[in-house]
């Protein structure tokens, strides 16, 4: 049997916002597995299915860079809040940004093994660090190149703590396309969906979703016919709240993004569709350091 250690309840306390027992029995009951034990939780509505797997501590910056047909989103890490506000960082950031724009690199080991004027990707962050005093990491980046007829929109929220990048292609040339794009980004930062449309919710999703809704259903003591409903009244409520798509446009919630995307499409004379998007939430999943360390920099500069 798996021992349940205190920093696996608090992992999956952070992660699902459940109490410290239940927690602590959900861990014992899915000897130890983190995703059964999340199940588990969610089919007692104890954890919310919104909520996500990764803690928000870290600092740095969500960077967004477009040039011509090229897009680019990209996270660097840093260690305190007081350097990602720096100058020297966020210019450091950007230049970066503006390096992957011209790179055919997937991957940041690929990236960091680039040179420029000379200087690896690596060796230009490594003296970064020594300039600045704090570890600095290339966490990851997304690079985009439209496709004809198409606008690659971009948003950034709260000076770098959520970024979005989207691509809407209109079947015919229109004046509004960049504006629609940027406007259904600032929606993804918002509302964070999964998913585009329901085609695309994978069948491990639709598998788990569906259990976890067919559990919670069965304990209301209704007939099977009543049940299915619900099952399916869960699944749909599921779809609204995941999928782009489906979701209340935050502009105004009486339509839908897809309809707001036909509505947009008709007034220019077109057709929109969304073919992909990226939303980076700054520290997603890591974990930051106990201590508070900007307050030990600060301590040291009195």
């Amino acid at each position: 049997m798996t021992d349940i250690t205190a920093a696996m309840v608090k992992e999956l306390r952070d992660q699902t916002g459940a109490g410290m027992m239940d927690v602590k029995r959900a861990l014992t009951e899915s000897s130890g597995n983190m995703e059964e034990a999340t199940k588990i939780l969610r089919k007692k509505g104890l954890a919310a299915a919104t909520k996500k797997a990764g803690r928000i501590t870290s600092e740095g910056a969500v960077h967004a860079y477009t040039t011509g047909t090229v897009g680019v989103l990209v996270e660097v890490n840093c260690e305190t809040d007081f350097v990602a506000r720096t100058e020297q960082f966020r210019q450091f950031v950007d230049d970066l940004a503006k390096m992957i724009a011209k790179s055919s690199s997937t991957t940041v080991e690929q990236l960091n093994n680039e040179s420029r004027n000379g200087e690896t990707v690596a060796q230009k962050t490594s003296n970064m660090i020594a300039k600045i005093g704090e570890n600095v990491t290339i966490r990851r980046f997304v690079r985009y190149e439209a496709a004809p007829n198409a606008a690659i929109g971009t948003y950034i929220h709260a000076g770098g703590k959520i970024g979005v990048m989207d691509e809407l292609i209109a079947n015919t040339k229109a004046d509004r396309t960049a504006e629609v794009a940027r406007d259904v980004a600032m929606h993804i930062a918002a509302a964070e969906p999964r998913f585009i449309g329901r085609e695309d919710v994978t069948e491990k999703d639709l598998a788990t979703e569906r259990e976890i809704a067919r559990d919670q259903a069965a304990k209301s003591g209704k007939p099977e016919n009543i049940v299915e409903k619900m099952v399916t009244g869960k699944m749909e409520k599921f779809y609204g709240e995941a999928c782009l798509l489906e979701q209340p446009y935050i502009r105004n919630d009486k339509q839908n993004v897809g309809e707001y995307l036909e509505t947009s499409g008709k007034d220019a004379g077109c057709a929109y569709t969304i073919t992909r998007f990226t939303r980076y939430k700054l520290g997603e999943g890591i974990e930051k350091r106990g201590d508070d360390f900007a307050a030990e920099v600060m301590s040291y500069m009195k």
